[in-house]
């Protein structure tokens, strides 16, 4: 059974979680030729501060592109 872990920064609406999920799950079954019941999505949302990029918060230079 294949878990795929997706993190990423900020927050998605629901119905792009659905699609993500559903999207990810639909390639995972085809590409393993694995029942689609046996795919397993977890959605990881982390906050932008607690992301790091060049020993700066992803948060921070979002603020600076911003601007």
């Amino acid at each position: 059974m294949p878990i795929i872990e997706v993190k990423l920064f900020g927050e998605l609406s629901p119905n792009h979680k659905e699609q993500l999920i559903k999207e990810t799950s639909n390639t995972v079954s085809t590409v393993l030729n694995l029942p689609l019941s046996t795919v397993r999505v977890l959605l990881h949302e982390l906050p932008t501060e607690n992301w790091g990029i060049e020993g700066e918060s992803v948060k921070k230079r979002l603020e600076k592109t911003v601007k």
